[in-house]
């Protein structure tokens, strides 16, 4: 499952130690509204790469159930996709944690925030749709279809929707990116690490998540042995 060796476990702790002290105590640019508020660009962000980038692994696994239908293949695709909806609610709680400190609200009429919120109802559907089926063939197999059609439908209202009409995040609507406009170097030896250490984290939670849902198999089919 994922990766074999254990190395790169000890790279996610320490990549996490390092964004969380470097996060909070390096210097930052001192931009309009922003101030110390964008010390969350290293964790709010992140946990959105991680996200996408575990959500994919859960599409990947629920084509290759489609294709060759195993109990082991859905565990895979399923704890992927709940560690991919436990990392986008983080993501919206740390937003708007920043939308309350930078814009004065918890929450705006953003299209990227309503956006997102979208994303999330529409794998929380996901969930609901696998607890009201019984026979586990069958669960799988609806589950696996709809999850890569909420896939599809959740990256446009992640990252293109947008980015078509005017809104108050970064790199949307017009609006310049943090790379635009931000010109202290530090920050990306602190982002690009977030980036690494989050995605791996969300790596590790499923891989663990999947481990017991494997023993939990086991120990059924000795039973119906």
């Amino acid at each position: 499952m994922f990766l074999k060796t254990n190395w790169w476990k000890a790279g996610a702790v320490l990549l996490l130690i390092y964004t969380a002290i470097a996060g909070l105590l390096m210097p930052v640019p001192r931009l309009a509204i922003l101030n110390e508020s964008i010390r969350n660009l290293y964790f709010h962000v992140p946990m959105w790469f991680g996200m996408t980038i575990i959500l994919a692994t859960s599409v990947y696994y629920s084509i290759r159930y489609l294709r060759t239908p195993t109990p082991q293949l859905d565990i895979l695709s399923h704890e992927s996709a709940k560690t991919g909806i436990y990392m986008g609610i983080v993501g919206l709680a740390t937003g708007s944690i920043w939308a309350r400190y930078t814009w004065g609200t918890w929450w705006t009429n953003d299209p990227k925030l309503n956006g997102a919120a979208i994303a999330m109802l529409i794998y929380g559907a996901y969930l609901v749709l696998r607890s009201s089926f019984q026979d586990e063939q069958q669960r799988a197999r609806i589950s696996a279809i709809y999850n890569i059609f909420a896939f599809a439908a959740a990256m446009p209202l992640f990252f293109i929707l947008p980015r078509l009409t005017d809104s108050l995040h970064p790199g949307a609507g017009g609006n310049p990116a943090f790379a635009k406009y931000d010109l202290d170097s530090n920050m990306r030896l602190v982002f690009y690490p977030a980036v690494i250490s989050w995605t791996l984290l969300a790596f590790w939670i499923t891989q663990v998540a999947c481990r017991f849902a494997f023993l939990k198999l086991k120990v059924y089919e000795k039973q119906l042995a």
